[in-house]
């Protein structure tokens, strides 16, 4: 862990303080977009493993009545 934080501090840009504006608006875009993908995914996976768990066990209480 300590290696992947040195990797980082020795390779991130110098400081987003120092970008123009234009290049800020841009991160912060890239970042909201990769959080949106993210949270997708996750809703995307939780919906597919709900509809794959659910409904063998609603198949399942419905042969046993």
């Amino acid at each position: 862990m300590e290696a992947v934080q040195t990797w980082v501090s020795n390779h991130k840009l110098t400081s987003i303080d120092s970008l123009k504006p234009s290049l800020r608006l841009i991160h912060a875009r890239m970042h909201a977009q990769a959080l949106t993908l993210a949270v997708l995914s996750g809703a995307a996976a939780y919906h597919y493993y709900e509809k794959n768990t659910g409904s063998s066990s609603s198949k399942q209480e419905a042969v046993h009545r």
